[in-house]
């Protein structure tokens, strides 16, 4: 039986089968359908086109999408989605004044959450994490990387990782899964760097690769935390098991890191809120894809990703949410999508582009999500009414979805 939503307002991003993500004045491009039908097999769009062309077949299970838009689900691929507790306290902090430097250099930050951690059980993180992906289904997302990083222990980043495989078998969303052991530098290990990084390479690596617990590795590349040459190091050791690198770059300084992520064919590079013109060459003629943050530079006031530079020169951008306790307390790609109109003054369709087809190969899942495609996944949000998709980032702070479809399922 087929699942079909007819009378459907606007049917946005269809898009060829083969086409991965879009660049440049290709992001201003926003292919879209007026009163349209979708039919879904299963888990699977198998059909859709103006409703004049619509065939019902016996059986159809017809679900009436009058003066509602229907366009794929956010693909998120940068979150720090599991995590112990919150970090409220540091929020004051910086209203009094104190910077992320600051705050990190007198124990909080990561380290603050990673202390938290080591303490939760991993029934307890598992819990605390799945009930915050349900509450980002009904936000409308529908695939979701999902960092470790909080644990700085072979024990507990395998703790956080395995909490990641079993959501990744309790939720709908479509789950990656990123090791990011080298996220910052533990307190028994801080005058001695080099030792840690010994830890991540020669007994992290390979229990990871042994029980298939990531996809990719990252590494917080950033002055006080892992410079080139550390970076250099996990990246080329992780390559024998297997993981392709995701980056943290370019959030506070920019020192050739982007570079480095390009040589090491990296599936993106993410932050870029600091940006030289040669981290722009570095990008171009690559597949790595840059990756804006915007929830981040608005919680911290620290300056936006120069998305204008990056897409009229040519490049494809994605946006993410950072969810974490710290430094970007909240997973609404909605909110993500209006920040990037508002400050980093992308077009609605250059950051619903950003959000859907661009997220889905920043994770490795454009085969899948991001498009309205024939074969794709039917992992879709299904409106609230409104007249037009411009109104998802002009009523910033509102949730534009009236029903999530993950795997087909309304």
């Amino acid at each position: 039986m087929r699942k079909v939503f007819t009378n459907i307002k606007q049917l946005l991003q269809v898009r060829p089968k083969g086409l991965d993500y879009v660049a440049g004045l290709s992001m201003s491009e926003l292919p879209k359908i007026d009163n349209a039908f979708l039919a879904i097999q299963e888990d699977r769009i198998v059909a859709f086109g103006k409703m004049s062309d619509y065939r019902p077949k016996q059986h159809d299970q017809c679900i009436d999408a009058h003066g509602r838009l229907l366009l794929p689900s956010w693909c998120d691929s940068h979150s720090h989605t599991v995590f112990a507790a919150n970090r409220s306290g540091e929020f004051t902090d910086r209203i009094k004044g104190l910077s992320y430097e600051q705050i990190a250099e007198r124990g909080g930050g990561i380290l603050n959450s990673a202390k938290t951690l080591q303490d939760t059980p991993e029934d307890r993180l598992f819990k605390q994490a799945l009930s915050r992906i349900k509450t980002l289904e009904k936000l409308g997302t529908g695939a979701l990387e999902i960092k470790s990083g909080y644990g700085l222990t072979t024990r507990d980043e395998l703790k956080m990782l395995r909490v990641i495989k079993k959501i990744s078998k309790h939720s709908a969303v479509k789950i990656r899964s990123t090791f990011l052991g080298a996220h910052a530098i533990p307190e028994a290990y801080k005058n001695d760097k080099s030792a840690y990084i010994d830890l991540i390479i020669n007994e992290m690596l390979p229990i990871i690769k042994k029980e298939k617990l990531a996809d990719y590795i990252d590494v917080f590349c950033e002055k006080g935390y892992f410079n080139l040459e550390d970076t250099d190091r996990i990246l080329t050791a992780a390559k024998a098991f297997g993981l392709k690198p995701k980056i943290h770059v370019n959030q506070f300084n920019a020192f050739g890191g982007v570079a480095l992520g390009v040589k090491h064919k990296a599936i993106s590079v993410d932050h870029l809120e600091q940006l030289l013109e040669t981290d722009i060459e570095a990008l171009k003629d690559t597949e790595t894809m840059a990756v804006a943050l915007p929830g981040c530079s608005f919680f911290l006031g620290i300056p936006y990703t120069p998305a204008r530079k990056l897409i009229d020169a040519g490049l494809p951008l994605a946006l993410a949410t950072d969810y974490n306790p710290g430094s970007a307390p909240s997973g609404n790609v909605n909110l993500i999508v209006s920040l990037a109109c508002i400050k980093m003054k992308m077009s609605p369709e250059e950051a619903i582009n950003a959000a859907t087809i661009n997220g889905a190969y920043a994770m490795g899942v454009s085969d899948d999500y991001g498009s309205i495609t024939v074969g794709k996944k039917a992992n879709l949000i299904l409106s609230t009414p409104m007249e037009s998709y411009i109104e998802i980032p002009y009523a910033f702070g509102n949730n534009p979805v009236f029903k999530a479809v993950l795997n087909g399922a309304v």
